[in-house]
């Protein structure tokens, strides 16, 4: 008698839940966007024009911020900020372990070196203790990072910074329109810097940056390191050696026309957060704070730890559920900066955050339905 095959095993069914889907944004403002982009390229006003002068004063005015100055990404405003602070060589710059790369890169690109600190275990960022742990004879400045959204306890690490004569720069790259006391993240140091890589809450379409200050002296000395170290209206005079760090003017119309959604795409970030909040309760599983009364979060990513955070990824990748790591490695544990001489285990909580987190769909056009779906695999997974 033949012998029958059995029947393979079911797959588990597709939902195709992409980790970012920038094209749906794209949607439902293409229109809009077409006709900024072909009305910069019909006036052939390309670099420093009308468009990134109107973006830097609607920008500013958003975030609460005296000044607004349009830059080529968040690498370039760091960048520009230490160099405009007058950090360089011999100088010391304190920052968490726990971020992307190019807040240090930025410090090292002035000739300024990398001190790393530890993280706060709730918020996953720095703060006064950690900054006073790793302060040096050198430490010029500090750049606390408002890390997927979340923030930095500002006012101790304000008070600590002052009493120290130390300058501090706020990485917003992940954080645009996160508030401390009411106040917008970037308009509490002397510096912020904003990131608009397509994928954060503010997204040109391609690379594109801003720095906010409050200081007039400050902005004056961006607005010539931007620009190859020449001063605004006068391009036959270099006083000082700069960069070409630009905003260019078809960055700065799509970012126009974004900045007028950016306030409820947020607020959607918030909503999408608090569906998971509800959907994954009870589970063994360390959430992120929203904020209490003092802050609120972005939710640029919305990360989970748990130390089944690898099984996890594959469980939901095999249900079509796109999630992300951020970050690999903590910064000390990178190859391009093994010169520090930092080991592993330096960093206990910048570490335990890298083995455990797990950023999951969070973008302002994830359905309610979808943010269900994901709660669910999320469920029966832990089951």
């Amino acid at each position: 008698m033949k012998k029958t095959a059995s029947a393979p095993a079911p797959s588990p069914p597709q939902v195709k839940i992409p980790f970012f889907n920038v094209k749906r944004q794209y949607e439902g403002i293409a229109v809009e966007l077409r006709a900024a982009v072909c009305r910069v390229l019909d006036s052939g006003a390309y670099i420093l024009g009308p468009e990134g002068k109107a973006f830097e004063a609607e920008f500013g005015r958003l975030m609460g911020s005296r000044r607004a100055i349009g830059v080529s990404s968040g690498t370039a405003a760091l960048r520009l900020a230490l160099k405009a602070l007058g950090a360089g060589p011999g100088d010391d710059v304190v920052l968490p372990a726990m971020t992307f790369i190019a807040t240090a890169t930025a410090v090292s690109e002035v000739g300024a070196r990398p001190v790393l600190a530890d993280v706060d275990h709730a918020t996953m960022t720095m703060g006064a203790e950690q900054v006073r742990a790793a302060l040096t004879r050198k430490t010029k400045a500090v750049i606390p990072v408002h890390l997927y959204g979340g923030v930095a306890d500002m006012d101790p690490l304000m008070k600590l910074a002052k009493a120290k004569g130390l300058a501090v720069i706020e990485d917003c790259c992940q954080a645009h329109l996160a508030a401390y006391e009411g106040r917008c993240v970037g308009t509490i140091g002397d510096f912020g810097a904003f990131s608009f890589y397509p994928t954060k809450n503010l997204g040109a379409a391609g690379d594109a940056g801003a720095l906010t200050t409050q200081d007039a002296a400050l902005a004056e000395a961006v607005l010539r390191l931007r620009n190859v170290g020449r001063p605004p209206g006068d391009n036959s005079r270099h006083e000082i050696v700069g960069y070409n760090s630009r905003l260019d003017e078809i960055q700065a119309a799509v970012l126009r026309i974004k900045l007028r959604h950016l306030e409820r795409w947020v607020e959607r970030r918030r909503a999408i957060a608090s569906l998971y909040a509800k959907g994954l309760s009870g589970l063994p599983l360390t959430l992120p704070d929203p904020g209490t009364g003092r802050t609120r979060h972005a939710f640029n990513l919305f990360v989970v730890r748990t130390p089944d955070r690898d099984p996890l990824m594959r469980y939901l990748a095999d249900r079509g559920i796109g999630t992300g790591v951020y970050y690999p490695l903590p910064l000390h544990l990178i190859p391009a900066y093994r010169d520090l001489g930092y080991k592993e285990g330096a960093f206990p909580e910048a570490e335990r955050t890298v083995r455990t987190g797990l950023a999951l769909p969070v973008y302002p056009e994830l359905t309610d339905e979808e943010a269900g779906m994901v709660c669910k695999a999320v469920r029966s997974f832990f089951k």
